[in-house]
């Protein structure tokens, strides 16, 4: 077994070097390495790093995009014994210096020129342009162990300043590895990778498709996205809930606009499972959207937040299978998710092999295994509060079903308690509102100490072209979502945003999750006025 991430890769390329291991978009196409040549390109670019003075245990900060490149720095930095600390590319000139000071890292590699003005007093290195030498590589990796430091990935948080999580080689190593024993992954199959690479998520969807020798396809645009499903036909996709929502609600919105028999098809597919509505759907709606995405689907993956399990049927009716998962960053990313042929809707799933779960007194979901974190680096404090007795905390409710999979119902720190003294937990509630209606961006319900629960709302901008009254959307949503709720959890009152949430303006984290807290305090006058 391999003792490193480079070791994984050494050993990837012992058993398949002339397969194809990545594909890059170069000058409006596609090119390809194959694992030896990969760990080529790395192995040069760690004597390179070694040259510039990188020693064994330094930390080196990545700031870019999804990228080969990206891909390439983060296993030769690792290669050469240091440490990777990410930082997402949108982060703000303050949270680059937290990052970079608290971290200690001695230099670090940015995509862009804006990127390299945000850096405090530090080397700077560029993408692609990093210095290579030659060198003895199986002595270079042979010197790292399990127990070393791989990477520092600073928390996004939906509150709070963020801290680092310190992840060794051992917890990438194990995870990947337990995924890739499943089976689930063939060396057939072609995965497109787009996910942000400095968001555990992505780090180890890469280091699993090393483990199973399975092609990735590496572009990290997001306009891209459809396009690139068309292009490159890939098997295997991994995206954020707001993906699927985005294009359900596409999807929906059209047939609704086509109205006549489209509309009244699709209406009665999602009512009426019978075959001749089924066949007929999937003639004008499903068979397009398998096409539209390469019609080679054999999984998405779902993580980083909860999946509506309208939104997952929806996917299934049109022949395509969602796997939904969960993890923290604190446990590698990828702890549970669905198993072909025993998926339930609504949960994520057994654990991965190696890893424990229990359910705490209070309903809060405690984890165990290899892939937990060391710690929290610098913050001892952190460390101690969030990991008791070898449990990791996660922050999350949840429930095993008799299966042994995995329902998250709400985060710990975000149930409100309303001024009656009821509990109301909102992430279940909000997911129903998306799922109501296909203009519904994103929603935000509020009642902490409050008399009654109110809701924030956005309108999605690709799907409000065929909304005449978002208003009148947006109540029907609501009260189609009340109907399912107890009394003292439904929305009395509402407001529609003008403009919706992004990573942008401080509202999204960098996986499309919002930030509660700061939404709340940006439009605390809208909220003070429903009441």
């Amino acid at each position: 077994m391999a003792l490193s991430i480079p070791g994984l890769l050494r050993d990837r390329v012992a058993r398949t070097p002339d397969a194809e291991a990545m594909r890059y978009r170069d000058h409006g196409g596609w090119a390809s390495l194959t694992w030896a040549q990969l760990q080529e390109r790395v192995a040069k670019q760690a004597f390179g790093l070694r040259a510039k003075g990188l020693a064994k245990g330094d930390r080196v900060a990545l700031m870019g995009g999804t990228s080969i490149e990206w891909i390439i720095t983060d296993l030769a930095v690792l290669a050469a014994g240091g440490a990777t600390t990410t930082i997402y590319p949108n982060s703000t000139k303050g949270e680059v210096a937290h990052i970079v000071t608290d971290s200690g890292s001695r230099m670090v590699v940015v995509e862009t020129d804006e990127h390299a003005a945000l850096m405090p007093d530090v080397e700077v290195l560029r993408f692609g342009a990093i210095p290579e030498a030659d060198g003895d590589y199986d002595t270079l990796i042979d010197e790292l162990g399990p127990d070393d430091l791989a990477t520092l990935i600073y928390t996004s948080g939906t509150t709070g300043t963020p801290k680092g999580v310190e992840l060794t080689h051992n917890n990438w190593l194990t995870t990947s590895e337990a995924i890739a024993s499943l089976g689930i992954l063939q060396p057939t199959d072609l995965h497109f990778l787009w996910l942000p690479l400095s968001h555990a998520f992505g780090k180890v969807l890469t280091m699993a498709m090393i483990a199973a020798g399975v092609p990735t396809a590496v572009d990290g645009s997001v306009e891209r996205i459809v396009d690139n499903l068309g292009e490159l036909r890939p098997s295997i996709v991994a995206a954020a809930p707001r993906i699927f929502e985005k294009i359900h609600g596409r999807i929906v919105a059209g047939a609704r606009e086509k109205g006549g028999l489209t509309e009244k098809i699709f209406t009665w597919a999602d009512r009426d499972h019978g075959p001749a509505t089924r066949w007929l759907a999937d003639r004008l709606v499903y068979r397009k959207l398998r096409e539209r995405v390469g019609g080679r689907i054999r999984y998405f993956v779902s993580g980083s937040a909860p999946l509506a399990g309208e939104i997952a049927e929806f996917f299934e009716r049109a022949g395509i299978t969602i796997l939904e998962g969960y993890g923290l960053t604190e446990s590698s990313a990828a702890t549970f998710f669905n198993r072909p042929g025993m998926i339930r809707i609504g949960t994520v799933g057994p654990p991965i092999p190696g890893m424990e779960v229990k359910i705490a007194e209070d309903g809060e979901v405690l984890l165990r295994g290899p892939g937990v974190m060391r710690g929290y680096h610098n913050r001892p404090d952190a460390t101690a509060e969030t990991l008791v007795d070898g449990w990791l905390h996660t922050g999350d409710i949840g429930e095993l079903d008799d299966a042994g999979r995995l329902k998250i119902t709400d985060r710990k720190k975000e149930l409100i308690k309303t001024s009656g003294g009821k509990y109301v937990a909102p992430a279940p509630i909000e997911s129903l509102l998306k799922a109501a209606s296909p203009y519904i961006s994103n929603a935000i319900v509020h009642g902490d100490r409050r008399k009654y629960c109110v809701a924030l709302v956005t309108i999605d901008p690709d799907t409000a072209s065929g909304l005449s009254d978002a208003r009148a959307e947006v109540e029907n949503a609501v009260k189609v979502v009340n109907a399912q709720l107890a009394r003292h959890e439904t929305i009395k009152r509402f407001a529609v945003l003008e403009q919706d949430f992004s990573v942008e303006d401080g509202l999204l984290t960098a996986s499309l999750k919002p930030r509660r807290r700061e939404i709340e305090k940006r439009y605390a006058d809208v909220l003070d006025s429903l009441y």
